[in-house]
């Protein structure tokens, strides 16, 4: 039994509602342009390495920093280059947007899902505010 299958047994109701989510999800007017942007990326080869390797560049860099070792201005002018080439390529660009947007829908879901938890109910609007206590106003 797959771990779908076991989850569909034991919580029928919770797969269900799961499921309606995700076609609310599916159903949104700016899917079909978000799933675009992603499969152009995922189709582009080319872009695809350049990420890969604008990923990779900044990890060394970053690994060096964090180690306290030198980063030479050769290793920024390359990371920078790599940089300047990936985000001058529309298909970059309209992907980055996407990934971002696709982020804060499954921000919002898990910060439902954890308050649901944390307050053993369905939270309210109220529940998400996060002002602080000290007469900032926003009561």
């Amino acid at each position: 039994m797959t771990t779908a299958e076991s989850a569909e047994s034991t919580a029928p109701a919770t797969v269900l509602k799961t499921r309606e989510l995700c076609q609310t999800i599916l159903d949104r007017p700016d899917f079909a342009d978000l799933r675009r942007r992603i499969d152009a990326f995922m189709n582009d080869e080319a872009v695809k390495f350049q990420y890969q390797m604008l990923n990779e560049r900044g990890a060394v860099l970053q690994q060096k920093q964090a180690q306290g070792l030198p980063v030479s201005d050769e290793e920024i002018g390359q990371f920078e280059a790599l940089r300047q080439g990936f985000l001058g390529n529309p298909v970059a660009t309209e992907f980055l947007d996407a990934q971002q947007e696709v982020g804060k829908l499954q921000d919002v879901i898990m910060q439902h899902v954890n308050k649901t938890f944390e307050l053993g109910r369905v939270p309210a609007p109220e529940d998400f505010d996060t002002c602080c206590s000290s007469g900032c106003g926003c009561h």
